[in-house]
Formats: structure tokens, C-alpha cells, sequence
């Protein structure tokens, strides 16, 4: 199983266009040792030809020109892209479907139905993508179900939902609902490999526990050091379990959350910018790196 990170960043990317915080302005002026990163999302093949995507960020576009495996091969229009399964309904994971309108396919989205309910409401995008292509919805499981994807040979998924937080703009953005987010497992059949991608999680629930228990790698939630990081860079007074995401640092956090797993690569993705791991030369960076924990970047290739 082949897996490309095409986006390691949290919305807004890495360095946020307006943002002037100590790390933003430090990487623009070459002082930082870090990666520029786009918003999240990566593509996972059995066989490097046929690839199914998970999320379709605003940055889509830059990521697929610098991925050559997934760029037309045939005909005058083509993509190695046969189906898109969305994590959530966030701007940041699903902004980029608007690119992809000029599909001359329908485009097979596999998603919860909540999803599919804000991306018809609050952010009509299934909508607005009806008068430039086809779209075709799939709902996916939320209880850990198994399901398969036509065009994508030898991988098998399961999903379940997660605890997290819809987005801003969703009518029920505070009345949580489950598949609002979820966490999938993507399986190699022919060798048994799992990756478990979960770039939101706000709780390690029982079941998440497991399922993370249970994979080879895991790809997950980086988003915040810690729970009060958006406070202490003067960005916004927002905490980060409020916003569904679990931070790395502190009782009960990723990293602790991490050790009980020894024998799993762990996998660091979706990195705010206010995140101090991205710079490499930082005590966390160090911290992670004793602990055995990835931090995932643009262009990051994972073979199972």
C-alpha cells in the first residue's frame, strides 16, 4: 500500500497567508528551520495507478501538479483519481472539490451523511458542483463497518465516528452529531497492512483506542502542542479541545495517548502554524523524535 501525504498543514497552511506570528514570519525570512506545508489531505494506491483521495483541500491543485503518479496518462482528460473520501465537512478538507469540477467523470464521494447535510446546506459545494459534473454520494459507515471502493483494487476501509466538532459555518456546529468527523482504517486485503488516518481527534474514545491498537501506522491529529496554543501566540483566545482537537502535550494528551502503542509507526498530520514542532530545531521537535513520533510534510511517502 502506497500512501502520499499531499498536505501536512492545519487550514490556512503553513505559512498562513496573513499570519505574522514568530514562527510564519521567521520561516518567510529563512530563519526557521521548517517546511512550507499545504492544508491537509493524502491519496493512498495498492498499485500507483489508481488513487483514492482523502479530502480535496484549497491547495489541491499545487498538490497534484507536484505528485507525478496521479497526473493524466491518457487521453486529453484523465486523473489517476477515482474516488475522494471526505473525513469531515471542514473548508479546509473539502474546498478543493470545486477544482475538481471539471471532471469529466462523476465524482465518487464517500462521506458521512452529515457531511453530505452541511456540504447541501451550510456550505452547498454538492450543490453548486451539480451545474459543472456529477456527483455521486456514498454514505460510509459509522460503527467500524467495512466497505470497498469500485476502481480501487485490494483495499478494504472501515470507518466509525469520532467525537469532534462540526465546522463554523454547519447548522449544528454546537450540537454535535455523530459522523460529523470520523477516523478510517485503510487495509492492504492481499497483506493485511493498516493505516488508521485521523487528522481530527478531540477524545481517544474506547474504540478509537482499538482501532489505533490494531494498525501499523497511524496518521494522526498534530494540529496543537498544546491546549492553549492559539492564546499564547496572541492569534485568538480558542482552545484546542474546543475545537476538536486533542493537543500533544500534558496528561492525557497525544503523546501519552501514544506510548501505549510501541510497535505502531505514529504519524504526525494536520500541523497549525502555531505549532512549535515545526521548527526542527525546537525542544519538541526533540521531544517527539525521543518519544519515536513522525511529523508528516508535503510530499511524505509512506509504503506499507
Amino acid at each position: 500500500m502506497k500512501v502520499r501525504v499531499l498536505g501536512a498543514g492545519a487550514g490556512g497552511g503553513f505559512p498562513q497567508w496573513n499570519c505574522n506570528c514568530y514562527q510564519c514570519s521567521r520561516l518567510r525570512r529563512g530563519e526557521l528551520h521548517a517546511s512550507y506545508r499545504t492544508q491537509s489531505s493524502i491519496t493512498v494506491s495498492s498499485d500507483g495507478y489508481n488513487w483514492l483521495l482523502f479530502n480535496a483541500s484549497p491547495d489541491i491543485r499545487s498538490q497534484l501538479e507536484a505528485f507525478t503518479a496521479i497526473q493524466p496518462r491518457h487521453g486529453v482528460r484523465d486523473s489517476g483519481i477515482k474516488a475522494i473520501v471526505l473525513i469531515d465537512s471542514q473548508i479546509d478538507h473539502t474546498t478543493g472539490l470545486l477544482m475538481l469540477r471539471e471532471s469529466t467523470v462523476p465524482l465518487e464521494v464517500y462521506c458521512s451523511d452529515m457531511v453530505r447535510q452541511d456540504l447541501t446546506s451550510g456550505f452547498p459545494l454538492f450543490n453548486m458542483l451539480e451545474h459543472y459534473c456529477t456527483v455521486n454520494h456514498h454514505s460510509v459507515p459509522l460503527d467500524g463497518g467495512a466497505f470497498e471502493i469500485p476502481g480501487i483494487a485490494d483495499l478494504r476501509l472501515y470507518s466509525h465516528a469520532l467525537k469532534s466538532k462540526a465546522p463554523p459555518y454547519s447548522p449544528h456546529r454546537h450540537d454535535a452529531h455523530p459522523g460529523d468527523n470520523i477516523g478510517v482504517t485503510i487495509e492492504q486485503i492481499s497483506s493485511g497492512r493498516r493505516l488508521y488516518y485521523a487528522p481530527g481527534l478531540g477524545e481517544i474514545e474506547p474504540h478509537v483506542f482499538q482501532t489505533m491498537n490494531d494498525a501499523d501506522c497511524l496518521l494522526i491529529d498534530g494540529t496543537f502542542w498544546q491546549h492553549d496554543e492559539m492564546s499564547k501566540a496572541g492569534i485568538c483566545e480558542k482552545l484546542a479541545l474546543e475545537m476538536g482537537h486533542l493537543p500533544q502535550s500534558g496528561p492525557g494528551g497525544m503523546i501519552e495517548t501514544l506510548k501505549a502503542f510501541e510497535n505502531n509507526r505514529k504519524i504526525l498530520i494536520h500541523i497549525n502554524n502555531s505549532n512549535p514542532i515545526l521548527n526542527e530545531d525546537s525542544s519538541e521537535r526533540k521531544q517527539l523524535n525521543a518519544e519515536r513520533i513522525e511529523v508528516a510534510y508535503d510530499g511524505m511517502e509512506i509504503e506499507l
